[in-house]
């Protein structure tokens, strides 16, 4: 590989838009990689660009780095995601998206009612939540975003 088709972080941040402190997180987390000048200087091939572009597009989204760093484990870190590769991740991601898409609407369908966490009016809540029995497991809007492994809350005493 010609060392001029190696771009430096800099170079990289100003593309991608991204700190260069974020690129190394990035890469300490196995996104992207790069190589090392004699000097121990970091240079990038330009696949990273695309990379980094997919890990942009996954988190406007609402995908965490962890569940990209899982799509990402079948494909090769010095290549770019090809059209097909980002037809398969894609695919991969539907299913956390639709999850997340209904999570957001039983939000908005209950958000004039209810803060989620403990409620502004105990006695007029459709959440209501007597005698505190949600308490023990944990802070946070447990009847809002129940977890796969919670007790349903009509089930509540």
């Amino acid at each position: 590989m010609d060392k001029q088709d190696l771009l430096t972080i800099g170079e990289v941040s100003t593309r991608s838009g991204l700190a260069p402190s974020a690129l190394r997180y990035y890469e300490s987390l196995g996104l992207i990689t790069s190589t090392r000048t004699s000097g121990d200087r970091r240079r990038f091939t330009r696949a990273v660009l695309r990379r980094v572009a997919v890990i942009r597009a996954a988190q406007q989204v609402g995908l965490s780095l962890d569940q990209v760093r899982t799509t990402f484990a079948g494909f090769p870190l010095d290549v770019a995601p090809s059209k097909r590769d980002w037809t398969r991740m894609s695919a991969a991601w539907r299913p956390l998206l639709e999850q997340r898409i209904a999570e957001l609407q039983q939000v908005r369908d209950n958000l004039s009612s209810c803060v989620g966490c403990g409620c502004l009016s105990m006695t007029q809540c459709r959440l209501y939540n007597p005698q505190d029995t949600l308490s023990g497991t944990g802070s946070g809007p447990r009847r809002l975003f129940p977890g796969p492994q919670e007790t349903d809350p009509a089930e509540l005493p």
